[in-house]
């Protein structure tokens, strides 16, 4: 059976997860074990671990869209894949940044709940998730 093989760069725009097992390096793992080049654009730092979310920092979508300008404007961007966004903010400020680049090959993967039940979107911003940045994702998880 073949192996699916990804190159080229893929932007990730989601929240730290400090055990390992979701969010950000999660996502680099898979990214990197495809032989594609990972970049990242912190949403939150999260406190967890296999039995829950114990802490949440949220990032302001200043430093958020500082991050993705970061990245797109030196290293390019082939894909952009969402987790973890937080709020409604953030998910304005990522949509118009995949306006502003036209970017493509977007994978919007709507993080809400995380497996131990924590909220981990603002319940106000799920208006903002349908109606901004779905409509721009060539796949929704």
């Amino acid at each position: 059976m073949n192996e699916p093989v990804l190159s080229g760069r893929v932007l990730i725009v989601a929240g730290s997860d400090s055990s390992g097992g979701a969010g950000i390096q999660a996502d680099l793992k898979t990214v990197s074990a495809l032989g594609a080049y990972g970049m990242t654009a912190i949403t939150a730092l999260t406190a967890q671990n296999t039995t829950g979310v114990y802490g949440v920092s949220v990032v302001g979508p200043e430093f958020v869209a500082a991050q993705i300008d970061a990245c797109v404007s030196d290293i390019g961007c082939d894909a952009l894949k969402t987790g973890m966004l937080a709020n409604a903010a953030i998910i304005r400020t990522v949509a118009a940044k995949i306006r502003e680049y036209a970017l493509s090959n977007v994978v919007v993967d709507p993080v809400m709940i995380a497996k131990s039940g924590a909220r981990l979107l603002e319940a106000d911003a799920v208006e903002a998730l349908r109606s901004e940045l779905l409509p721009l994702a060539t796949v929704v998880t």
